[in-house]
């Protein structure tokens, strides 16, 4: 698609959005994999026809106010990545984007304060834990609030987990394989603590020596996701300081966190930091992928059988292109059948802050998601990302299913406490 962006007026950003433009074709074959246009059905809802609002506001024929509410309507899931034959990175054109348009955007009070609440207290887990349980004191009064207001309440658990300290160091389990770093999260920690304790004991139960640096913090995706690039950037600083270089990776589990890891060159580009930013995302993985590179030590015999299906979070299969490992680490449990659920490809419509910020939306994706598990008839849903089994949780609850919800890493856990005696 040929265009007039002035790329050197725009900033360092400007060259990859201006190549994400130039490479569409307008072919069509995202509409299928895009979650807004399958419910809207409407063009400026798809990602080429976002495509088009966004060119014309970076040529200035366009005032970015008439294209911001479908630019807000898109999850940034990158389903139509995963579709595009021609590669359109549209993943780095909508970063750039909203880091150059969200400062300026005029949204109502409560979306603004509901924007604030989350940037303020999820990057914080001491913090959101306190918000959390204050919030469960408001719920009986969440019909009465505006609707992101309404909607942060609503996701709360009935009741939060205690939380789980984790080690500086855990050594590994016999001879040691290897030696990791691993990010600890920020929702995760207060909503669901036990993955990071799974993940730390499969990992030492397969030789690995787990590092925990203690001045790590927020991954800061949340804060790319949302444009506040700053942010995003102090964030991202403080990690780059805090985990050591002499480890054989860095791992990740949660798929947002993993993401907006992968996206550190890109919000350092031009910057004196942005080989640094490129090294530290090159090492960065996903802890299923780190295992099935590695081979995981022999699961014992379990004492029944399961059904376990497994749901791509979008930020895995489509951000990094991470699909065979985590079902290639399942198979491997003795008594597991491993079931794909349709439309796999399709955001389950938490994405971030969606679930807030769109709600309506969100729930209608959640409740497609909730059907197909429904019909799966399994007895478990697998995932990795903490944001889609909050929201599939909350959305089988709603249907009346109880399969249980669990990451990938507490299924591999609980595989090898589990045998026949």
């Amino acid at each position: 698609m040929q265009h007039n962006i002035p790329v050197e007026q725009l900033g360092a950003q400007a060259p990859a959005m201006a190549e994400a433009i130039s490479a569409c074709v307008h072919c069509g074959f995202c509409l299928p994999a895009c979650p807004t246009y399958q419910l809207l059905g409407d063009e400026a809802d798809s990602p080429r026809g976002r495509i088009v609002l966004m060119k014309a506001v970076l040529e200035g024929s366009l005032p970015a106010a008439s294209a911001q509410p479908h630019i807000d309507r898109c999850l940034g899931c990158l389903g139509c990545v995963t579709a595009c034959p021609s590669g359109v990175k549209y993943g780095e054109l909508l970063s750039g984007y909203r880091a150059r348009t969200a400062p300026a955007a005029r949204r109502s009070l409560f979306d603004t304060i509901a924007r604030a609440l989350s940037h303020a207290v999820l990057p914080r887990p001491k913090l959101f834990r306190m918000a959390a349980l204050a919030g469960r004191f408001a719920q009986p009064f969440a019909p009465a609030l505006p609707r992101s207001l309404r909607a942060m309440l609503e996701l709360l658990p009935a009741r939060l987990p205690a939380a789980v300290h984790l080690p500086a160091v855990s050594p590994a389990l016999g001879t040691r394989r290897a030696r990791v770093a691993l990010l600890a999260g920020c929702a995760q920690q207060v909503l669901a603590p036990e993955i990071n304790a799974a993940t730390v004991r499969v990992l030492t139960r397969n030789g690995v020596e787990v590092l925990v640096p203690q001045a790590q913090g927020c991954c800061g995706a949340l804060a790319i996701h949302t444009g506040a690039a700053p942010q995003a950037r102090q964030y991202a600083r403080n990690n780059l300081a805090a985990f050591p270089a002499d480890v054989d990776a860095i791992l990740t589990t949660a798929a947002g966190c993993g993401s907006g890891i992968h996206d550190y060159p890109l919000l350092f580009a031009g910057t004196a930091q942005h080989a640094e930013a490129q090294a530290f995302a090159t090492r960065t993985c996903d802890v299923t992928v780190f295992l099935d590179r590695l081979g995981l030590v022999p699961l014992p015999a379990q004492a029944q059988t399961r059904r376990v299906a497994y749901h791509d979070a979008c930020h895995l299969s489509h951000a990094q292109g991470v699909r065979a490992a985590p079902r290639n680490l399942l198979r491997q449990i003795p008594g597991l059948t491993l079931l794909d659920l349709p439309e796999g490809e399709l955001c389950c419509g938490s994405a971030g802050t969606y679930n807030i910020e769109q709600p309506h939306l969100a729930q209608q994706l959640g409740a497609r998601k909730a059907g197909h598990v429904r019909a799966s008839a399994a007895q478990i849903v697998a995932m990795g990302n903490i944001g889609c089994m909050v929201q599939i949780e909350r959305s089988l609850g709603a249907s009346g299913s109880v399969p249980a919800v669990r990451h990938t890493m507490q299924i591999l856990d609980e595989a090898y406490r589990e045998s026949v005696t």
